[in-house]
């Protein structure tokens, strides 16, 4: 089994810098559509056997054309949603990226009940996230299939060390995901691999 941890393409809420983390406000930008065709091509005759999106706009939007060109229908599901900011969504206020920062390395340093205010801690996101993964792993692990989620750099940098057993919370803070890249994992028998980082080979 082989997992495709996808980001969306370049969003609305990417060029304003605006915490965009609930609903259907910021759509794909034209760079962005074409970012997730480019990668549809690359997903094109590969068989896969499900694809899963954050019920976010932008992701939406991505999983839709990977849909198109894989012809496999989408599933949303909230395990792959970007974490909620708070009383800081819709905002772009530098003070509210700040907040994000010092929350993210309070995460690092293992104070995991940290948040901004209204918005979800460390282990609210892994209470939804870590338990989808593992379901499907338990129903995909022993075959030869490949799955592929659409969801969101934030989300990955935090939940993907505590589901794969070569990447850690440091590297995945350090190394960021582009618009469209891909984390790719493979079961093997100590667990789910990372193979690949964005561009960095791993595996």
């Amino acid at each position: 089994m082989k997992l495709y941890f996808v980001r969306h393409g370049e969003s609305e809420a990417n060029l304003l810098h605006e915490f965009s983390n609930r609903g259907l406000k910021h759509p794909l930008t034209g760079k962005g559509r074409q970012q997730a065709h480019t990668l549809a091509a690359a997903f094109r005759g590969m068989p896969l056997a499900r694809l899963f999106s954050s019920p976010i706009l932008r992701a939406i939007q991505t999983a839709e054309i990977l849909a198109e060109a894989v012809g496999v229908p989408y599933e949303i599901t909230d395990a792959l949603r970007e974490y909620d900011c708070g009383i800081w969504e819709e905002s772009s206020d530098p003070a509210g990226w700040k907040i994000y920062d010092q929350v993210v390395e309070a995460w690092q340093r293992g104070e995991y009940e940290q948040r901004m205010e209204g918005g979800e801690s460390f282990l609210d996101i892994q209470a939804r996230f870590v338990p989808f993964i593992e379901g499907l792993v338990s129903d995909y692990g022993r075959s030869a299939t490949n799955l592929v989620l659409v969801g969101h750099g934030g989300t990955y940098r935090m939940m993907l060390p505590r589901v794969l057993t070569n990447v850690d919370p440091r590297f995945a803070l350090d190394n960021h995901l582009g618009n469209t890249s891909a984390v790719v994992a493979e079961l093997r028998p100590e667990g789910l691999c990372c193979l690949a980082w964005g561009e960095i080979a791993l595996g």
